[in-house]
């Protein structure tokens, strides 16, 4: 396999979440190039299948359990990394997700849905479900910085943080999501300064509208055509499509490659078709 990323093989990368579409494709692809991949992954069985398809079109991969809110159970899987490939040399923060509770029925207030038993105002928003969607994208992107941070140093690594166009811009409907993922925004940019110095880089892809199993019932119907939401986001989308998950790669290969990006750190990289760049009119 021809490589112009020759500098990526032999390394390490860590994958939180990388049994899901997105993660999963930024792991195989990495793969490609000769790293050698740990997926960590809740439930388990959506990592085995992503290390299986390295494996079998000749990478290396394993997949450990990973509750990335438990840091004893992060703790363990960076156990069982080191004792697999003997080093880390990248991160990769996907983990994370919405919860029901987080998000409102409707896009905008009105008086009417207070008394709705089937809509969820912003009166019904929960604190558990606030908790569950911090926990799961700040919490979940902080423990494994940590706990695998300290063999990043060692190997002057890069983080990847897994942003969003809700950082910049909150997303109607999803208030817990917007304000989570712009947390990971700022947490990217501190953890970029603290540990300047040190030669590990820290940085975030914030991806615009992917279609992922998590948001297939929201953008699209059971026939596959598009919902009204997907329809209004196209129409902010200059590009006019959804992404692919291979629209990320030239972006993870960039940053990874300090050949490529060794000067580069405490960014955030829209992957969006133009949509943070269009103001609607």
């Amino acid at each position: 396999m021809g490589s112009t990323h020759p500098n990526l093989a032999g390394k390490v990368a860590v994958v939180t979440g990388g049994g899901g579409v997105l993660c999963g494709s930024m792991a195989r692809e990495l793969a490609k190039h000769g790293v050698k991949i740990a997926i960590l992954n809740y439930p388990k069985e959506f990592g085995d299948q992503t290390a299986q398809a390295i494996n079998q079109s000749g990478g290396e991969a394993i997949s450990i359990f990973c509750d990335v809110t438990k840091k004893e159970v992060v703790e363990q899987a960076c156990v069982e990394v080191i004792e697999a490939f003997g080093q880390v040399d990248i991160l990769i923060n996907g983990a994370g997700g919405n919860h029901p509770e987080g998000s409102t029925t409707n896009e905008l207030y009105s008086e009417k849905d207070i008394d709705d038993p089937e809509v969820r105002s912003f009166f019904d928003l929960t604190p558990a479900g606030f908790n569950h969607v911090f926990n799961l994208n700040l919490m979940g992107t902080l423990l494994p910085s940590q706990i695998f941070a300290k063999e990043l140093l060692k190997t002057k690594g890069v983080i990847i943080n897994m942003s969003s166009m809700s950082a910049p811009a909150p997303m109607t409907k999803v208030p817990a999501y917007s304000a989570a993922k712009a947390g990971i925004d700022n947490f990217t940019k501190w953890m970029a300064v603290h540990f300047g110095e040190t030669g590990i880089r820290v940085n975030a892809i914030a991806p615009g509208f992917f279609l992922t199993e998590q948001n297939r019932r929201l953008l699209t119907n059971e026939d596959g055509s598009y919902t009204a939401r997907t329809i209004k986001v196209l129409s902010q989308t200059p590009m006019k499509r959804l992404g692919k998950p291979e629209d990320l790669h030239g972006v993870l290969l960039w940053l990874v490659d300090d050949t490529f990006s060794g000067f580069v750190t405490g960014i955030s990289v829209p992957v969006d078709g133009g949509f943070i760049a269009y103001s609607g009119v």
